[in-house]
């Protein structure tokens, strides 16, 4: 079984420059970029070895953490399927532990993880330069090694077991928006330390904190970091690793599933996805509209500029830059909860279905806010940490976070409730987004929605005026309190909508069919 399964790896390789000059081509540009990459990324960790200890365990620990992360989320969030999949296996009547053993060998073999063990080879030399005895730091390396290899291995898996019935564009889009919300303001927060010659303390603490995790152990100087724990560590999760892969190669060749073309998991789209409930439902339907409307486009682009837009002329009269940089984000928040104010117009005669259908008012209600907050999360995530770099105090991170959360969950509750009450005419679906209907009402429901968020918001903005004094627990005050204001507003903004959805349901019918 070895045998066969390591000339079928090779087999795989030779048979990827096979099937016609593009293919070909492109996999040996795929095969010299990699190669390439392992050269030039193996070149800058032999260059460590100058530099001080601190440094090289800074830049050698945050990559390597990087890299297994992106190990683990890679077959989550997209769509790679192992070419050595266990359950092909199946029909030669294979034993699942040594079968598990072989396939774990095998997967050594390909070109990403021979890139890896030029790594790791590399980080041996530089872990020995700065005085690790060597077989600690061999061992440290191929700890790393096998931890990227069963983290693909077992998400692979994973994502063979779960996620072979609902992967479409539409999950690896929402896949995508989580890793921005979390890596977009990291990345932020890394780029606006000042380093000025040495490692800031700040990001060694995060080091320390990476080296005594499943992230980040492995590719520590072993014995020097984490109390020396973090060798110990490390072998504690590849161990982990592979228990768990070899229960999951049991389960996959001892479960049969049906199969899935990609033909079938696209065709339902953000139906496919969303729970088979009317939340689910209205919440798809919604998604659909908003990324293919450019009614809903145009008016979630708008929002960034028109916040920085808004403080230019502050900074033409003189405002500190420190100031000025506060107010974007919380605008954008206001803004982006203030959206769904007026969403039943935008569904114009569409909304007879939920109507007819008996819809509850709170599953429409929630249904419709899925979207705006899909969008604002990533969008807040960003500007909230650009905010605060061009600030330049960190301390005012929970601040800010309290007055966006209770600014776009105000918006969001008292637009679930206005856009059942106080619906106005809006563009109908195909036109121009800046072609506007004639209308006698609607900036009554616009302004009164603004106001009951900024006025909800006033406690927060207290605090958060506190937190500039550099007052720290006015700043976790002010995030306790927008969490608070903002999902109680939330809910009974919901509870309140939906209400009001299902009492006026005859006059929104009236009203979608006259626009």
């Amino acid at each position: 079984m070895a045998a066969h399964v390591l000339r079928l790896r090779l087999a795989l390789f030779a048979g990827a420059f096979r099937g016609g000059p593009r293919t070909a081509l492109r996999a040996a540009l795929l095969f010299i970029g990699a190669i390439a990459l392992t050269i030039v990324v193996c070149t800058v960790v032999l260059s460590l070895r100058d530099a001080s200890a601190a440094v090289a365990q800074t830049a050698v620990v945050l990559t390597g953490s990087v890299v297994v992360l992106a190990c683990v989320a890679a077959p989550l969030v997209g769509v790679l399927e192992d070419q050595l999949d266990p359950r092909r296996f199946a029909v030669f009547g294979a034993q699942p532990r040594p079968l598990a053993a072989v396939l774990a060998g095998a997967a050594l073999l390909s070109v990403p993880s021979l890139c890896l063990i030029a790594v790791g080879v590399s980080v041996v030399a530089l872990w020995t330069a700065h005085g690790v005895a060597w077989p600690l730091a061999a061992a440290s390396a191929a700890l790393g090694v096998l931890t990227c290899v069963l983290a693909v291995k077992v998400s692979m898996a994973l994502s063979a077991l779960v996620l072979q019935e609902r992967r479409s564009r539409e999950l690896t889009g929402l896949m995508l928006v989580a890793l921005l919300a979390v890596v977009v303001p990291i990345g932020i927060f890394f780029a606006s330390l000042e380093w000025r010659g040495r490692v800031p303390a700040p990001l060694l603490a995060v080091v320390d904190v990476l080296a005594i995790t499943p992230l980040g152990a492995a590719w520590a100087p072993p014995g020097t970091t984490g109390g020396g724990w973090s060798i110990v560590i490390a072998a504690l999760v590849v161990g982990l690793l592979v228990a768990l892969w070899f229960l999951l190669v049991e389960r996959l060749l001892t479960t049969t599933t049906r199969p899935v073309s990609g033909k079938e998991r696209r065709g339902l789209g953000w139906f496919g996805v969303a729970p088979g409930t009317p939340t689910g439902a209205i919440a798809a339907r919604s998604l659909t509209y908003w990324f293919s409307d450019a009614r809903y486009l145009v008016n979630v682009a708008v929002i960034p500029v028109a916040a920085v837009v808004a403080v230019l002329p502050l900074l033409i009269v003189g405002v500190p830059m420190q100031i000025v940089a506060l107010i974007p984000a919380p605008l954008m928040a206001l803004f982006l909860g203030w959206l769904a104010h007026n969403d039943l117009a935008y569904d114009s005669t569409a909304l007879w279905m939920h109507i007819a259908a008996g819809v509850r008012g709170v599953s429409d209600r929630l249904g419709r806010l899925v979207p705006v907050t899909l969008i604002s999360i990533p969008l807040l995530a960003a500007a909230v940490s650009i905010s605060i770099m061009l600030h330049g105090s960190w301390s005012l991170l929970p601040a800010m976070s309290g007055v966006c959360i209770s600014l776009f969950l105000c918006g969001l509750g008292a637009s679930s409730v206005a856009s059942a009450l106080a619906p106005y005419p809006a563009s109908r679906p195909g036109d121009s987004p800046f072609q506007q209907p004639q209308r006698t009402g609607g900036a009554l429901a616009q302004g009164a929605v603004l106001v009951v968020a900024i006025a909800l918001t006033l406690p927060v903005l207290w605090l958060a005026w506190l937190a500039l004094d550099r007052t720290d627990d006015a700043a976790w005050d002010a995030l306790r309190a927008g969490l608070v204001i903002g999902c109680s507003t939330l809910v009974l903004g919901v509870v309140l909508g939906g209400w009001a959805f299902r009492r006026r349901s005859g006059r929104l019918m009236e009203f979608a069919a006259s626009t």
